[in-house]
């Protein structure tokens, strides 16, 4: 456990260092302390998997009233995600100072590192809703830096975000008023499926659905990520909205009673199908780029909400396999995404999807990062998200009644391929490309590449990784 708050506890420090300090070159702090988190975050993954889980009572008290961090083997990879892309967002960031908006970036890109492991590590659910709005009030300083034109977008995040957490407070005061504990492994032996427990888990999920964005609560998001900074959008996409996706995972599979599990499962595979669609094709019609990426989460999140909704109905082990690959796949794809179409607008001097023709020719790795990361959205092999999409649809293929949720799968797959190809078939034309209106940084563009290659390689990992996945979330 040691191993796994020091990788909380490097980035708290760090931020509030920062904002006292204010040293020259923050950058290179951010570097530094998120790799020792990392590294951190690999000591604690290695002793979740030798040692079982581990759990720390703050301050000595035992529950009911102990505020209980658990280490898990699926904690500890979480924590070891988010230092990762922590890692090169800053890499990326410190190369491009364009990409922050503002050198308070990094005290609060530090803070929103913490806030996300302190999330991964609670076990209590009013500390949940401490570190999800630290989390949400960090984000929302972050979408601000870009500037008088970003004000109306954070605005609206910080409003709606207020009102998903009070939602889910109000969820939370009602489990405590019935049962009279909030330690998640104690309300998990204790809930029933009566009136009060139920009011409380829908108003617990539409906040939690509201704060990550899930359709049909998602329209605060795609201003917001497409309209921060470019470094900024890329924490958002890869790691925020995993956060309260996270713990919607932890209520409906640990605490919530199997009666009141499966008819939610079927509503939040409906909404998930529904949410590929819908997003798929307003990232198809959108006429900026960055605009397109932030519709594009919309309409990939919905097959986390797909998976966590066949899990609850089919109770199939892979399928919670499925739910965390998704999430890992799409954290890093998305981070390149974002990366790349950063420095596609930089370079090219707008915003517009159509600018984009014959961009290769100027920016080749740009182009060839945004299309291997698309390729993972989309699901072709060898990728991560390939790997996720065969362990959906796997359970779904056995029993022939479940072919409708494998249809909406192939729609859904059909409108990642549109959009992505609409990009990188415009990029990749021999028209004369406009000239840029600043040099290209071939630099820049390799550290987009990193988190893209990375869910490349996946694959070449897939038997073990698969069969770690498999019961890493229990």
């Amino acid at each position: 456990m040691t191993a796994a708050l020091l990788s909380l506890a490097l980035p708290l420090v760090a931020g509030l260092l920062l904002v006292v300090l204010q040293p020259r070159r923050p950058g290179l702090w951010v570097i530094a302390v998120s790799l020792g988190s990392l590294l951190a975050a690999a000591g604690a993954l290695h002793q979740a998997m030798a040692l079982g889980p581990q759990m720390l009572q703050i301050g000595g008290w035992t529950p009911p009233l102990a505020i209980r961090f658990q280490l898990t083997p699926l904690t500890a990879l979480l924590l070891l995600f988010t230092a990762g892309l922590h890692l090169l967002v800053a890499l990326f960031a410190a190369r491009s100072p364009h990409a922050t908006g503002s050198g308070d970036y990094w005290p609060l890109s530090s803070l929103l590192h913490a806030a996300l492991a302190a999330l991964w590590l609670s076990a209590d659910l009013f500390n949940l809703y401490v570190t999800l709005e630290l989390l949400s009030l960090t984000a929302v300083a972050l979408v601000a830096l870009a500037g008088r034109k970003s004000h109306r977008p954070a605005f609206n995040y910080l409003m709606l975000s207020l009102a998903g957490s009070l939602a889910y407070l109000f969820g939370v005061a009602l489990l405590y008023g019935r049962y009279g504990v909030l330690d998640v492994p104690l309300l998990a032996g204790l809930a029933e499926a009566d009136a009060s427990t139920r009011l409380a888990l829908l108003l617990m999920s539409l906040g939690l659905m509201l704060k990550a964005a899930l359709w049909p609560l998602h329209l605060w998001l795609p201003p917001a990520h497409s309209g921060a900074p470019t470094a900024v959008s890329a924490l958002l996409s890869g790691l925020v909205v995993k956060g309260p996706i996270y713990i919607l995972w932890l209520i409906w599979s640990e605490i919530a009673p199997p009666e009141l599990g499966r008819p939610a499962g079927m509503l939040f595979a409906i909404a998930g199908i529904v949410a590929l669609l819908s997003g798929g094709w307003s990232a198809l019609r959108a006429p900026r780029l960055k605009m397109l990426v932030a519709y594009s989460t919309v309409a990939q999140l919905g097959y986390a909400l797909l998976a966590l909704g066949l899990l609850l109905r089919l109770e199939e082990p892979r399928l919670e396999a499925a739910l965390w690959l998704f999430i890992l796949a799409h954290g890093l794809a998305k981070v390149s995404m974002f990366l790349a179409a950063g420095e596609l607008q930089r370079v090219l001097g707008t915003r517009r999807v159509r600018a984009l023709k014959g961009a290769s020719q100027n920016m080749p790795v740009a182009m060839a990062t945004f299309a291997v990361a698309g390729g993972s959205l989309i699901g072709l092999p060898p990728s991560g998200g390939f790997l996720a999409k065969w362990l959906l649809l796997e359970p779904l293929f056995v029993q022939p009644q479940h072919w409708p949720w494998a249809l909406g799968i192939l729609l859904g797959t059909l409108m990642s391929a549109a959009y992505v190809f609409r990009v990188v078939a415009l990029g990749f034309d021999r028209a004369r490309p406009n000239p840029p209106s600043v040099a290209p940084d071939r630099l820049a563009q390799w550290l987009a590449m990193l988190p893209a290659l990375l869910v490349l390689s996946l694959a070449l990992i897939s038997e073990p990784l698969l069969l770690w996945l498999g019961g890493v979330a229990r």
